[in-house]
């Protein structure tokens, strides 16, 4: 009898064990199966499926970007286009403004290997669209550049996109073009812009051109028609460089017929002001997107690198900035520029040997 309940507590211990190490062994392969390293034994029916789809949704959303290309500044057109092009994995778009002389040279260029894969439409510019809303004097003609009026059109440009993004020639791109896309616009706000008094660029002297950043350095403000919009002379200005629409509020608000109306009365009247010559995109966008506009992270528009050949930043500030702007004369595809290395990484030789660059580096031509 004694020997037989010795036996019995020894099979009940031993069970005991076993199902000790039946657990523990279960409780392993639990941790192994629930664990959310990448290196885990996570069966991949676990990983929730909206992450991957969410990804996927935004790289098959189409980022349509305007940019205007005028023959004499393609080279700036193709490294800007490169520059935003190499900087994401987004759907982009696009939309090349230009006029039929200019069409040929193009398409040979975007044929360059680090720009064949480029999703883009070439669209032709009719200045007849701007007879009587812009005079023109004769002995100046060849100044006269009808592609920078590309960005009141916007909707016939591109009539079947929600949202757009407009940018110069003369920036360079360095963050994902998605972000300033993705900009949000306050309710009933056809624009997003960067404001000048808000700027990290701003209160930049231009020697000679009075208040480059308020509203009286565009307009003139001893005609009566500009006193009777009671806009504040003071009132920031913002750069029409770089800026995304919203083409629904645009047309809503028929916004190309606001700006050409005040194209064709400053022809009558002379509404802008002499102090900014040259400038006349820039005044009709002021007034009709008085206080009724949204901005863009100022990061998203570092300008006035072409104000002076001199370096006004520091090199990280530069390296930091999402979109370099080169306004100003100083370009960075001519002699004298400032960070012109900086634009040089994504500028891609014309094939066609026509495009007047002063290589100072030639070490920047390899292909991004």
């Amino acid at each position: 009898s004694v020997n037989i309940s010795i036996l019995i507590v020894a099979v009940v211990i031993f069970l005991l064990v076993i199902h000790h190490n039946f657990l523990s062994l279960s409780d392993f392969l639990r941790r192994e199966l629930s664990d959310p390293s990448p290196l885990g034994l996570q069966p991949i029916d676990f990983i929730p499926a909206a992450p991957q789809r969410l990804t996927d949704e935004s790289n098959d959303k189409e980022i349509s970007v305007v940019i205007a290309a005028s023959d004499e500044r393609l080279g700036g057109v193709i490294a800007a286009m490169n520059s935003i092009y190499q900087h994401t994995r987004s759907n982009v778009v696009f939309h090349i403004v230009t006029l039929n002389d200019t069409v040929d040279h193009l398409r040979m260029w975007l044929r360059s290997p680090p720009l064949k894969n480029m999703r883009y439409r070439i669209l032709d510019f009719d200045p007849r669209v701007l007879e009587g809303k812009v005079q023109v004097d004769p002995q100046k003609a060849d100044t006269f550049k009808p592609l920078t009026f590309a960005r009141f059109y916007l909707p016939s440009l591109v009539p079947h996109a929600e949202k757009v993004i407009y940018v110069d020639d003369d920036v360079i791109v360095q963050g994902d073009i998605v972000e300033l896309y993705n900009t949000p616009l306050k309710p009933g706000h056809a624009a997003a812009f960067s404001d000048d008094c808000d700027s990290t660029s701003s209160k930049v002297a231009v020697r000679g051109a009075g208040s480059q950043y308020n509203y009286i350095g565009f307009l003139d403000y001893q005609k009566e028609t500009i006193r009777k919009l009671a806009m504040k002379a003071n009132t920031c200005s913002f750069n029409p460089g770089v800026f995304v629409a919203n083409l629904t509020e645009w047309k809503l608000q028929n916004i190309t017929k606001q700006l050409e109306k005040w194209m064709a009365l400053n022809v009558v009247e002379e509404l802008y002001s002499k102090t900014l010559a040259g400038s006349i995109t820039t005044p009709p966008l002021l007034i009709v997107f008085y206080k009724q506009h949204s901005s863009i992270d100022p990061m998203w528009n570092v300008r006035h690198l072409g104000s002076s050949a001199g370096k006004r930043y520091s090199p990280q500030f530069v390296k930091a900035a999402k979109l370099l702007h080169w306004n100003g004369h100083f370009k960075p595809w001519g002699r004298t520029a400032s960070y012109a290395e900086v634009w040089e990484k994504w500028y891609v030789p014309d094939p066609a040997g026509k495009f007047n660059l002063i290589r100072r580096h030639p070490e920047a031509y390899e292909a991004k």
